[in-house]
């Protein structure tokens, strides 16, 4: 029997406590199969599942699925080194729906992800070459920079953090994950 679940996400850390990823909850489950999960925590299983009779004892196997789990091994990457992916939904959370030229606070469906050095001239995809900007500035900025424009930045683009990006992400965390 599955007990309901609207969280469909795990938490997975690294044996220190450290947030590597998140993890589906067929993911997490392969995890404990595999022996692989040092510790759990969370106010209770995300969900319960049932496979088969084991012939030795009778019993049914169960697996509990924690909304976090910790697992054995050394991490092999230093998470904090790498810089998170950019995805526009990420840059105007980044930006809290604001337009970096004007101020204006904008949906994010309305929302343009804005090169600061325009791609036409080589700026890159990146955290620090993208602000959130409304139509109407990044039609009158075009293909010009801030300065070339007469359109200074209200604030500046920075690289979030491993933290930040997992809360960019936007999943539906439970209160039990941010003890």
């Amino acid at each position: 029997m599955q007990t309901a679940a609207p969280h469909q996400h795990v938490l997975q850390l690294d044996i220190q406590g450290t947030p590597q990823a998140w993890i589906t909850l067929e993911q997490a489950a392969i995890c404990h199969a595999m022996n692989a999960v040092a510790w759990v925590d969370g106010a209770g299983p995300l969900r319960s599942l049932r496979g088969g009779w084991s012939a030795c004892t009778g019993r049914q196997s169960l697996i509990e699925v924690f909304p976090i789990v910790a697992l054995r091994g050394v991490s092999r990457v230093n998470l904090f080194d790498i810089a998170p992916a950019v995805t526009r939904r990420k840059l105007f959370r980044r930006d809290r729906g604001l337009c970096a030229y004007c101020g204006q606070s904008v949906g994010e469906a309305a929302l343009q992800a804005e090169h600061i050095l325009p791609a036409s001239r080589g700026g890159a995809w990146s955290w620090m070459n993208l602000v959130a900007a409304c139509a109407a500035c990044n039609g009158r900025k075009a293909a010009r920079t801030p300065e070339e424009a007469g359109m200074p930045l209200l604030f500046t683009p920075y690289v979030p953090n491993r933290f930040e990006d997992f809360l960019l992400a936007g999943r539906n965390v439970r209160a039990d994950v941010h003890q």
